[in-house]
């Protein structure tokens, strides 16, 4: 098994729209990143562990337990002309961009950006990273472990 955190904008898609979603279930769609492409693709397994993260808002951090809820597919929103992830340099025989589903499994205590910084064991999270932008980064099992505890 392994861990991952997520960030979604909560304009986009919060932790409240997921669960209002059926089956608490949503699609990690609009990954415009080959990185995070590639974790999903590669290395992201259906049970595995997610830090729903809130980001690019006044106060980004945790707000959520989640679990990878299948293997990676296409996303959809590539094709799709209207959509901010339209690519057109992608086709449906050879598409660029995947995504997953995710699954709620709870709403947690909101933990910000801020005390996440303060906390020394969880200080070589990629998150914290000066410069990280990825929308979805790895997260050691002992990061998990100390972060479920702070939820």
């Amino acid at each position: 098994m392994k861990y991952w955190l997520m960030k979604s904008e909560p304009d986009e898609c919060s932790i409240d729209d997921v669960l209002a979603a059926p089956g608490r279930i949503t699609p990690w769609s609009g990954v415009r990143n080959y990185q995070a492409r590639n974790f999903m693709r590669d290395q992201m397994k259906i049970g595995d562990g997610v830090l729903f993260y809130h980001s690019s808002c006044p106060e980004p951090g945790i707000a959520g337990i989640a679990e990878v809820a299948s293997a990676a597919y296409t996303d959809k929103t590539q094709f799709d002309r209207k959509s901010e992830y339209y690519d057109a340099q992608s086709t449906r025989t050879e598409p660029r961009w995947l995504n997953v589903d995710v699954q709620l499994v709870k709403k947690t205590r909101f933990v910000p950006l801020a005390e996440l910084r303060t906390h020394k064991p969880v200080a070589g999270m990629r998150l914290l990273r000066p410069g990280n932008r990825l929308s979805i980064t790895p997260v050691t099992e002992r990061e998990w472990k100390y972060i479920a505890k702070l939820v």
